[in-house]
């Protein structure tokens, strides 16, 4: 029976409000957002883990934590991380594509679809960023709308602009930080 090793990133440690981390033998496969509501953990077990043994572990997660906080604090641009991405191929498709985005620029849901070679799959590349289990880790706030608008986002649109900021040098990090 697969076993699912779940841990909380909280204040100070994380500037946005707390995250609730989830990791099996394969890595890091869930980062729940403050506001992430169905899409969160809940939801990726539902979907993708069904009949888990859930452990409460920081250990497991420890170095995931370690690397979001060093994130959050504008000391880590890119993660180095084993992740357990489950999805469909389409959908491990776009999150590649997401994974090659540079800290601290954006790609448009457009430019996405174009270079996973379907560019007509606009609102499928939509779709498959909201259902992407690992924000942050896999940096699906690094798109927004053709013209430049947010667009969606599972943690909220005030997070998706504290990131992005965040990103370009221009919001204190730290618990001074704070977002939530």
């Amino acid at each position: 029976m697969e076993r699912v090793y779940v841990a909380e990133l909280e204040a100070p440690e994380s500037p946005i409000g707390t995250l609730r981390l989830a990791s099996t033998e394969r890595g890091l496969a869930c980062v729940q957002l403050p506001a992430a509501g169905g899409r969160g953990f809940a939801g990726w077990l539902a979907r993708h883990a069904p009949g888990a043994v859930l452990e409460t572990a920081f250990a497991p997660n420890r170095e995931a934590a370690r690397q979001l906080a060093e994130y959050l604090a504008g000391k880590r641009a890119e993660f180095e991380l084993p992740v357990d991405l489950r999805g469909t191929d389409f959908q491990r498709a776009v999150w590649s594509e997401l994974r090659r985005i540079p800290y601290g620029e954006v790609r448009s849901y457009a430019d996405v679809a174009r270079a996973i070679g379907a560019p007509h799959a606009v609102r499928a590349v939509g779709a498959a960023n909201g259902a992407n289990p690992l924000a942050i880790v896999v940096p699906c706030h690094r798109v927004v709308a053709t013209g430049g608008a947010l667009g969606g986002y599972g943690g909220g649109a005030a997070l998706k602009r504290w990131l992005l900021m965040m990103e370009r040098g221009h919001v204190e990090t730290g618990a001074q930080g704070r977002l939530l």
